[in-house]
Order: structure tokens, then C-alpha cells, then sequence
């Protein structure tokens, strides 16, 4: 071949590629080409994957990028608009010191020249030019940009600028042709130039898609990248449809006057050999006290450690053999052989940094819980030899990759221990990670739907056909929806619509910062990884987490847990209003009235247990110790839930449990004859099939990952064994071959699903320690949970509910009793300060310390004048109002909302008096005479109920002294299938309580409504649904809209019955079916009397005084001595509202009379 592409964009030049790297390395070798480039914009995203992708198909790999190289310096910001702000540059790496510079050119973009786009400059590429080729791009080129202008002359020197820079014969003059009017000229131009300069020529296809007839879905990708629509005539496009792989022929073809330039591409790549290594381990060096070196500090911890932990170091390490001693050894050896000493020096240091300044940290997290070093070295908190947990699953020598130790601090102050870490290490080598959201199946046809233009609601009805799976493609929906398949094949504009998003699905289309992925280097990061910048201007690198790990880095995962942030808050609390100290990790695990409280299902707050559906199966399992608890929360998964029914019947009735062998007995025992967890697997396959535990944990992990080659070849060694590898075999251990194998396929099974029991058990510890405090210290707990939600008033709405459901009272917030978070007054919880829209965290710290410091607030002057100098604003006084953060300071809202304003004028007023030096009257007088000279209050009464609540709605987001459905409770409970909060995204699963398309009633106030025309003029509503935990958005088409106009009024009381409607990432919706207004609802007047010589005797004046009130209330006596009831005729209906009600109580007495709901009708 005399041709390679050089010039190529892949999926990662974001959005603005479609050509994907397997797809484009694939068609490369059915060209018959031997290397290809990977040029995407001022980024090298993809280099690794691609590089992998060209050694798996024998290509060679040439790793590169098309920088912006800024006109002046790259820390300049404008100094030129729009075009010229940057010019392309495509580098290509030569040889391994042409990569490490190419890094550094790229992440200097990032890192210093970041405006518009990671852009370089001259004097890095000067400095770093050593091992790259550089061409002179596209028509963004400086050259071509100089020629495009008529500036010949200006070109020539830009040209011998970069010749200069890059050495003679690494700078190429770059042709391309796509038909394009200005590219006839500046090839011309560029042919002379390369004779007059002697510059050599090269000619690239500036690649952005695979294949010819990938054209459109290209195109639809740009409208995405723009907002644009295909139909849109001003829009950003690559005319001509040229920009895809070409083949040789094609490229000689478009140059024939220039067969040297197009040689010149495969003599470049001969050149381009890049070498990188994989799988070698490059952890930072960890400085240990002098005296020591790194494997005898470890060692001389963990022994400290185990002391601590165990006391007598011979105790047997459960039913191992091992003493403790002798397992901490053999761990040690691993860890040592391995070569992961340092890494778990590391991990110590950054825990006790965080534990020694207070930071909670969880007691664990996957399979490094089962690590006894880990538990010595308090990396974990969960006794691995108690709960049988195995260190293979986490370390053995026959796994290859590096251990992974993921550790929970505290959500608020994750942030401290990340910049510990960077101040120990450097800052320059401690990074975040990058990950890539891509184009999934739903969204992508959603995206592409809007790009073409297509109606919302059809692209939407499309869009759900799609199964909500995991990992779920366009073609496995195809396969799996007969009715999808249906009207694709039947379908043009379905058809049409289906084949382009295909086309796009999987490409990345944004990049974000890892959650919790942080990677620390030996030595500056940008030597190692490509490095670039997150939206908050945070440096991450350019590969993904799985990358790094491939490179040898060292890769930590330092997550956020809410859950921790809550126990931490709750102890305070504790000690607060009680003075205990709790110790979290030294509570009886074992306490059976804290196991009973999780097995009644009332575990709202609790970590892991608060769904629905865990509720309901720990009020089934009624959990007896933390082993179920472990195995509670194993099974609660797609999948596994299948045994669940098993596994309870066998808890309950343990005599009906069978085992297929009696070796199993010991190891499924704990779970009542189920597999529950991958350890379990490893521990069969260990003791009936005779492997070691290393070689177990690789056979456990082909099942988890479905290879079925390798479980195949797996279950001949397990069942007969194999001589040469020393696995003897269930045949030889006793056990039938029918046995063996019906075990293997049970397993095969469950591995798919097995959940890592360390990681269970772990979670299981924080499960227990929240339902500990929830159950000992409600009050406190429930102020800590609620302050741990503060910014969602939905979700403290629904603790509220629960809250009230366990009888404490939620006070609104106040003034001298608040603090910046929920707190506790007795057997009530205050509401947090901070909750209050518009007044900030800094004025809520000043009222607080301002308390302390000078005692409470006497009135609503008295704060305002010592607030004065605090920068508080009206607004935020009004706001305190509202909230009623002042009803303790002797007056109503009302009267504060009047005179507020008058106050702090009259302050103002005196402080400017003060200032020019007079003296008010206020100061000569005596102390005792001062309140006289208050501002009074106006007696102007108080606020009505409704007003109250709004105000409290609209700056605390939520009711706190009453709800205006609060009198409907009852009617609204009855009446409904599901409260709002069923719509609401759980912040854990990403998923809603409700499932598509299923059957709802709601209720609520209409808080909210706005109109829409349709295209046929009819009108439709979207609706704000507003109950007692928060609102659902209801959408009433133009056929329910006309029939219910009148009860589609804001503040009105309804009930909607419809379907649910569920999108991607979003809160789901109702769409409307019907419509019944509360005050539709028929009631019950209940009317009681002793005996019914009573009754007879006061009949006729009752009638008489149910005659005047005319309704569709129906009147039921009922005689309490014959426990009997008698419903009067329609005729005697009535109005049974408060009116007729006080009449009756009047006459018969208050408790005789009763209204109630007459929910038979249905809402």
C-alpha cells in the first residue's frame, strides 16, 4: 500500500465525529491499508482504544491530535474574534518521546491555554516538538488560512515557522479535496509553495465518518452538537458528503498531479511507531518513618493492629486452619509478591488522615472488607474472619488486575481528604477522572426525533418501546418488542428514524468528572495521561477509569456517602440533648428490638432499606441478626429476587431446607440452602471441586461476566477434574457426576447475579447503624436525616409525613431557637434556618453566633438593630417573617410584615445621625425608659390560615404548620393509588417507584396550571399536582380538558385518574383519564342515639331539621345499644357541611354526630 489516512476524527471529537474506532479500524484493514491515525480536535480521548482496536486487527497504530494553536501566546484571551482565534495543527507522535510530548502539548491546552478550546502555542510547541510529525491541516490552518486571504507571503512564513519548529522533514504541507471551490485554490498555492520552500507534501480526507452513506446520521449529528434542526438553513454542515474513509484508489484519484504527497502518507507512517505499556503497576513511592522501610512498616501496623482487633494473635481464624497469625501472614506475602505494599500504605495514610480530623468514614466497601490487613489497618471495619469473608475474592496471585479499594467518607467533607492526598503527594499528581455520558438507546432516538423534526409525542411512544434494561442497544429492542420490530419493517419514517439513531447510538457525547475516581501518579500526571479540564475548572485526565487502571495507575475511589454525613449529625445531636457519647462502632449489632423495628417494614431514613419494595421484604424476612440484613440486601436485586420466596420459606421453616450433597451444608447453611453470594460460588468450586482459592475466583468470575468458553472448560475440570492442572474434581472428592454437574448449572445460574458478600456486609453495618439511632434516638435522627436533604423539599416533605407518623412534631423555623440545620427542642424537631429561600448560609451563621454570643432577641427592633451590620437585606427579613422565624418575638406575621420596613429605615436614619456626630433622644434617655421608644406594632391582627401557608410555601418550599389538604387527609389517603412522591427519581436506584404506562390516582391542590394550544387549536393543561409530600406535573389533553374545564382551577381540590408516563432521568408524569373534583365526593352524616325509644322520640324534629338542607349527602342513624344502623331515603339527602353539623351537635350532642367520606363512587 502507498497510502494512510493521517487526518482522521473518531467518536471522540465529540459530537462533530460519527467514525467510530472499531468500525473505522475494521473497514481500514478491508481497504488493505497497514496503519491508520487518530487526529481528533485538541483532545486524545480515544488513543488508547484505538490503539488496542489496531493491535487486535495487525494495523499499526499512529496516536495523534489536531491542536488549536492560539496566534499569539495561549494565555492570551481575545485578542482576535471569532475564526481566527485559533488555528488547526494536526501532530503526529513518531516514537514513544513524540507521545510523552504530545501529552504534555495536549494538556497544556487545557491546563493554561483553555478559551473557546484547549488551545497551544508556538512556544510549547518549540519546546516540545521532539518525536512529532506536524501537517498543516485543514483550510483552519494558519497556511491555508493565509492563502485564503491573498496573503502568499504570510503563508510562506508561517510554513518555514513550523518547518523551524518541527525540523526539516517532520513538517508537511497538507492537500485535501472535497470538492470545495477555496480547496482548488489552496492546493494550487500549496503545490508552488512546496517547490519554492522545499516543504514536503502530504494528502489527507479530514476522515469525520466511516462509510459514504453515513452522511445524514453525520449530519444529524452536527444539529445535535448545534441545537439546530435538519430543516434549519443556517447552520453549521460538511458539504459534499466526501469526509469518509476513502481507499487508496479514491485518494490517488482526487490527486493524480500529486502521487508523491499521497506516498508521502505511508512513508510518515512507517515512521509512527508507538509503544505502550500495559499492566505494570507505576504506584507512587509512600515516605515511612526513618528505621523503616515500607514492608516493615506494613507489617509493623498490621501486627499493632491485630493486637488491637483480636487480642491473641494464636486464636484460630474461624473454620480456616489458620491462626490469625498465620492468615495476616500468608495476606502479607500475597500483598508483598504482588507488589501492592506501598498502595495499601497509601490507603492507611489518607483513612487515619480523615479519622484522626473527624471525617466519618464508612466501614467498608467491596471485596477488600474481606481482607484481614484491611481490617487491621482499619481500611475496613467489618470483622472478615466473624462473617466468613474470603481474600481472594479481593486479592490473589492469579488475578491480574490491581486490588480496588473504594472507601465512603462523609459527603460534606469528602472534599478535605481529596486535598490531603494532593498536598502529600503534589498537586500535579493527584487527578480526577474523566467519564463520557454517551447517546443510549432512548435518548438517542429521542435526539434524533427532534433533530428531524418529528412530533413529540410519536418520537416519545417510540422511545418507550425500548425495554428498561440495562445495557439495552436499538437492535436487542428490536428483537425483543414484536410491535417495535413491527413498524420498523412496516414503517418508512420509523424505518428511517430507527437507522440513523442506530448509526449514532453509543457515540460520547459529553464528558464529566467521575463521581469519586481520583488517580495519584509517582510522578506529574501530565507525563503519564492526557490531562483536560471539568466544567467547574477542576484538571482531570482524558481516559476513563478502566484506562488507567489498564496504564498501571493508581486509581482510588473516594465517594461521598450522605448516609455518613447523617450519623455523624445524628451522634452530635445525641450528645447535644442528651450528653451520651456514641461510639457507632461498638453498639450491639446483635440488639433484637432494633432487628425487630427493620422487620416491621417502617425503615424510611434507613440506608439501603427504604424503597417500597425493601420494606415490604424486611417485614417478610423480619430479620433475626446482621447475617440477614447481608443477605437482605443481596437479594433485593433484579435477578436474585427470584429466590427471595426460597430463602424465607427455608428462614422460616429451616427443617424443609435439602442440600444436593453434604459438602454444601457448611457453606449455604447461612443462607438457608440458596446462593447468595459470589464467595459462596468460590467456596463451592474450592471444596467439592477441589481448586485453590485463587483459581476459584477466576472460574467466578467467568460466570459473572458470561464467558461461556472458559465456564464450559470450567465445569469438565470441576466435575471430573484435570490431572495436569492439579484439580481433582467432584468425581474423586464423592460426589455423582449428575450431582456435580446440577450444581455447576445452579451456580452458572446464580453467578450471573451473585452479589460480593464483603461489599453486602458492609452496607449491612451502615443498614444497622441508622436503624440503631432511628429506633434509640428518633428525634435526633430524623433532625440529621432531614438536614441531609435540605436543598430537596420533597424529600424533607416526605420525612415530615414520617415524622408526624412516629408523633414528633415538626416547630417552624425560629429565631432564637434555630440553628443552620434541623435540630431538636424535646420531643420536636425545629426547622433549619438555612431552608429559608434567599437568606444565605453566612447571615443564618451570623444570627446564630450573634445569639450566643449576646443572648436571645428580645423583639423584632431588638434584632434588626443588632443584625444591622450583618449586610441582611429586606428580603431576608421578610422571608423570616413568612417562614415564621419571629412568632416568638410577641406579635403576628402580619404586624411584623407592616412595621419591619419602618424599623430598619428609622435604624438607617440614626446611623446617619450618628455619623455626622448628633445625638438622637434615644441616647440621653435611661435604660428603663428605652422600650418606650420602640417602634410599636400596628394592631393590625393576623394573617388568614391559607395566607399563612402560602408564605410558607413559597420561601421554605414546603407547609410547616399545617397543609391546606390537612382537613382532606383522610378523603386523600382513601381516594388514591399513589402519592407524588411515587414520581420522584430515588437518588440511589436513578429509577421512579412507578412504572411506565401503569394505572394512578393522585390527589391534590392544582398549584400551578398553564395552557397550551394544540396544532388543531383545541387547548390542552399541564398541571402542577400539589399533596402532602410534593407535586407531579399532570398533562390533560384537549378531549379531558373540554370535559373538566370548570375544576381546573388553581387552588382547586382533585382527584386524577390516569397513566403514568416515565422519561430518562426525569420525574414521571400522569396523564389524565378522569377528573373528580373533592367536593363531588358524597358524604355520610352518622347520627347516634342511645336506644331507639330515643331515636322515635326526637324523629320528627330531626326530619324537620334535615329538611332545610338540601344536598347528595346521604343520613345514617345509628342505634348504639341494638348496634344497629338505618339509612334514611334519598329524600332525606342533605348538605352535611359545618353548618348543619353545629345545629345537630347543638341538639344532640358533639359525640353523636359524625361526617364522613362516601368513597364507594369511584374517583
Amino acid at each position: 500500500m502507498a497510502f494512510t489516512h493521517l487526518h482522521v476524527h473518531t467518536e471522540y471529537s465529540l459530537l462533530d465525529g460519527s467514525n467510530k474506532i472499531k468500525e473505522y479500524v475494521k473497514r481500514v484493514k478491508e481497504l488493505g491499508m497497514d496503519s491508520a491515525a487518530i487526529t481528533d480536535h485538541g483532545v486524545m480521548y480515544g488513543v488508547i482504544d484505538f490503539y488496542k482496536a489496531c493491535k487486535a486487527e495487525g494495523i499499526n497504530p499512529i496516536l495523534g491530535c489536531e491542536v488549536y494553536v492560539a496566534p499569539n501566546s495561549r494565555f492570551d484571551k481575545e485578542l482576535t474574534g471569532g475564526e481566527d482565534r485559533y488555528y488547526h495543527l494536526v501532530l503526529l507522535a513518531e516514537n514513544n518521546k513524540g507521545y510523552e510530548n504530545l501529552m504534555k502539548i495536549v494538556s497544556r491546552g487545557f491546563t493554561e491555554g483553555y478559551y473557546y478550546k484547549p488551545r497551544v502555542d508556538m512556544e510549547l510547541l518549540q519546546e516540545y516538538h521532539e518525536g512529532i510529525i506536524a501537517l498543516s491541516a485543514c483550510l483552519a490552518g494558519e497556511v491555508q488560512r493565509y492563502i485564503q486571504k491573498g496573503l502568499v507571503d504570510e503563508a510562506k512564513k508561517a510554513a518555514l515557522k513550523y518547518q523551524d519548529c518541527f525540523g526539516k522533514g517532520n513538517y508537511f504541507l497538507e492537500l485535501q479535496d472535497h470538492g470545495l471551490p477555496e480547496q482548488k485554490l489552496v492546493n494550487t498555492t500549496l503545490l508552488q509553495m512546496s517547490r519554492e520552500l522545499d516543504i514536503p507534501m502530504v494528502v489527507t480526507n479530514d476522515v469525520h465518518y466511516t462509510y459514504a452513506d453515513d452522511v445524514k446520521p453525520h449530519d444529524i449529528l452536527l444539529c445535535l452538537q448545534t441545537g439546530k434542526k435538519l430543516s434549519d438553513e443556517d447552520r453549521m454542515r460538511y458539504e459534499g458528503g466526501q469526509y469518509y474513509v476513502k481507499s487508496e484508489e479514491e485518494m490517488k484519484g482526487l490527486f493524480p498531479y500529486a502521487w508523491e504527497a499521497v506516498e508521502n502518507t505511508q512513508r510518515i507512517a512507517d515512521r509512527c511507531h508507538v509503544e505502550i505499556e500495559f499492566g505494570v503497576t507505576k504506584l507512587p513511592k509512600f515516605d515511612v518513618p526513618e528505621g523503616y522501610n515500607s514492608w516493615t512498616y506494613l507489617n509493623k501496623l498490621c501486627y499493632d493492629g491485630l493486637k488491637e482487633r483480636y487480642g491473641d494473635e494464636n486464636a484460630p481464624a474461624g473454620e480456616t486452619g489458620q491462626t490469625l497469625k498465620e492468615r495476616l501472614d500468608y495476606e502479607l506475602n500475597v500483598i508483598q509478591t504482588m507488589g501492592y505494599v506501598d498502595y495499601f500504605l497509601i490507603v492507611w495514610d489518607f483513612i487515619n488522615y480523615a479519622k484522626q480530623n473527624g471525617i466519618m468514614v464508612g466501614p467498608g466497601r467491596g471485596s477488600a472488607a474481606g481482607s484481614i490487613v484491611s481490617y487491621c489497618l482499619k481500611i475496613t471495619n467489618i470483622d472478615p474472619i466473624r462473617y466468613n469473608l474470603l481474600f481472594e475474592r479481593f486479592l490473589n496471585p492469579e488475578r491480574v488486575s490491581m486490588p480496588d479499594i473504594d472507601i465512603d467518607f462523609c459527603f460534606e467533607r469528602r472534599q478535605e481528604v481529596i486535598d490531603y492526598v494532593g498536598r502529600k503527594y503534589g498537586q500535579e499528581k493527584v487527578v480526577q477522572i474523566v467519564t463520557f455520558g454517551t447517546l443510549a438507546a432512548k435518548g438517542v432516538i429521542r435526539d434524533v426525533g427532534r433533530v428531524m423534526d418529528l412530533p413529540y409525542a410519536y418520537v416519545d411512544s417510540l422511545a418507550k418501546m425500548i425495554p428498561n434494561e440495562l445495557n439495552i442497544t436499538i437492535d436487542k429492542a428490536l428483537q425483543m418488542n414484536p410491535d417495535m420490530r413491527k413498524l420498523y419493517e412496516t414503517d418508512e419514517q420509523v424505518k428511517e428514524l430507527i437507522d440513523m439513531s442506530r448509526r449514532l447510538e453509543g457515540l460520547p457525547r459529553h464528558t464529566s468528572m467521575h463521581a469519586a475516581g481520583v488517580v495519584i501518579c509517582s510522578r506529574p500526571a501530565e507525563d503519564l495521561v492526557p490531562l483536560s479540564r471539568g466544567a467547574d475548572g477542576s484538571i482531570t485526565t482524558q481516559f476513563t477509569m478502566t484506562t488507567i487502571e489498564e496504564l498501571g495507575l493508581l486509581k482510588m475511589d473516594f465517594l461521598g456517602l450522605r448516609t455518613l454525613t447523617v450519623l455523624r449529625d445524628a451522634v452530635k445531636l445525641v450528645k447535644q440533648s442528651t450528653g451520651k457519647e456514641i461510639n457507632l462502632d461498638q453498639i450491639d449489632f446483635d440488639d433484637k428490638k432494633v432487628l425487630a423495628s427493620i422487620g416491621t417494614g417502617k425503615t424510611d431514613g434507613v440506608f439501603q432499606l427504604e424503597s417500597a419494595g425493601m420494606k415490604n421484604f424486611m417485614k417478610e424476612l423480619k430479620p433475626q441478626n446482621l447475617e440477614d440484613i447481608i443477605a437482605g440486601i443481596s437479594l433485593y436485586r433484579p435477578g436474585p429476587m427470584d429466590f427471595i420466596p426460597k430463602y424465607i420459606k427455608g428462614k422460616s421453616n429451616f427443617g424443609t431446607v435439602t442440600y444436593l450433597c453434604p459438602q454444601l451444608e457448611p457453606i449455604l447453611s447461612p443462607t438457608y440452602g440458596c446462593i447468595v453470594y459470589q464467595e459462596q460460588v468460590m467456596q463451592i468450586v474450592r471444596d467439592l471441586g477441589g481448586y485453590t482459592l485463587g483459581r476459584s475466583d477466576l472460574v467466578r468470575r467467568a460466570m459473572s461476566k458470561k464467558k461461556q468458553v472458559v465456564m464450559e472448560k470450567e465445569r469438565a475440570n470441576f466435575v471430573y477434574g484435570n490431572q495436569e492442572e492439579g484439580v481433582p474434581g467432584c468425581v474423586a472428592n464423592g460426589i455423582p457426576e449428575n450431582v456435580a454437574s446440577k450444581i455447576y448449572d445452579e451456580m452458572m445460574d446464580f453467578a450471573k447475579y451473585a452479589f460480593n458478600k464483603s461489599h453486602a456486609a458492609c452496607y449491612a453495618v451502615v443498614s444497622y447503624q441508622t436503624a440503631y439511632l432511628k429506633y434509640y434516638y428518633p428525634v435526633e435522627f430524623m433532625a440529621a436525616l432531614m438536614t441531609s436533604v435540605i436543598d430537596n423539599p420533597g424529600k424533607v416533605a416526605e420525612y415530615i409525613m414520617v415524622c408526624r407518623s412516629m408523633g414528633i412534631t415538626i416547630l417552624p423555623p425560629d429565631i432564637n431557637q434555630g440553628e443552620s440545620g434541623f435540630s431538636v427542642n424535646g420531643n420536636s424537631i425545629r426547622y433549619a434556618l438555612t431552608a429559608i429561600k434567599s437568606v444565605g448560609r453566612p447571615v443564618i451563621d451570623a444570627v446564630v453566633n450573634e445569639r450566643k454570643e449576646r443572648g436571645a432577641y428580645t423583639n423584632l427592633q431588638d434584632f434588626i438593630t443588632r443584625m444591622a451590620d450583618k449586610d441582611i437585606n429586606k428580603k431576608a427579613i421578610e422571608n423570616f417573617i413568612k417562614a415564621g422565624a419571629f412568632d416568638s418575638l410577641g406579635g403576628t406575621r402580619k404586624q411584623f410584615m407592616s412595621a419591619y420596613v419602618q424599623i430598619m429605615d428609622h435604624i438607617v436614619h440614626d446611623r446617619k445621625n450618628n455619623m455626622a456626630g448628633q445625638i438622637s433622644l434615644f441616647d440621653i434617655v435611661d435604660e428603663s425608659e428605652k422600650s418606650s421608644y420602640d417602634v410599636r406594632l400596628p394592631d393590625v391582627g393576623e394573617y388568614s390560615k391559607d395566607m399563612i401557608l402560602a408564605f410558607e410555601k413559597e420561601v421554605l418550599g414546603i407547609y410547616v404548620s399545617g397543609h391546606p389538604l390537612e382537613e382532606f387527609e383522610d378523603l386523600w389517603r382513601r381516594g388514591i393509588t399513589n402519592t407524588t412522591a411515587d414520581f420522584v427519581l430515588e437518588e440511589e436506584s436513578g429509577e421512579t417507584r412507578v412504572r411506565d404506562n401503569a394505572p394512578c390516582t393522585i390527589g391534590g391542590i392544582i398549584s400551578n396550571k398553564k395552557i397550551k394550544y394544540t396544532k388543531n387549536d383545541k387547548i390542552m393543561a399541564f398541571l402542577q399536582i400539589e399533596d402532602l409530600v410534593g407535586t407531579v406535573e399532570v398533562i390533560v389533553f384537549p378531549r379531558d380538558y373540554e370535559k373538566n374545564s370548570m375544576k381546573l382551577l388553581e387552588d382547586n381540590k382533585v382527584f386524577i385518574k390516569g397513566h403514568v408516563s416515565l422519561e430518562e432521568d426525569r420525574d414521571g408524569k400522569v396523564i389524565c383519564e378522569g377528573i373528580t373534583a373533592f367536593d363531588e365526593i358524597p358524604k355520610k352524616l352518622w347520627i347516634k342515639f342511645p336506644t331507639m325509644e330515643a331515636y322515635q322520640a326526637s324523629s320528627n324534629e330531626l326530619l324537620q331539621t334535615l329538611q332545610i338542607s338540601d344536598g347528595h349527602d346521604s343520613v345514617v342513624i345509628y342505634i348504639e345499644e341494638a348496634k344497629a344502623m338505618k339509612k334514611l331515603p334519598p329524600s332525606c339527602s342533605v348538605q352535611a357541611g359545618e353548618e348543619l353539623k353545629a345545629q345537630l351537635c347543638a341538639k344532640y350532642g358533639e359525640d353523636n354526630i359524625k361526617i364522613a367520606w362516601d368513597i364507594r363512587k369511584e374517583v
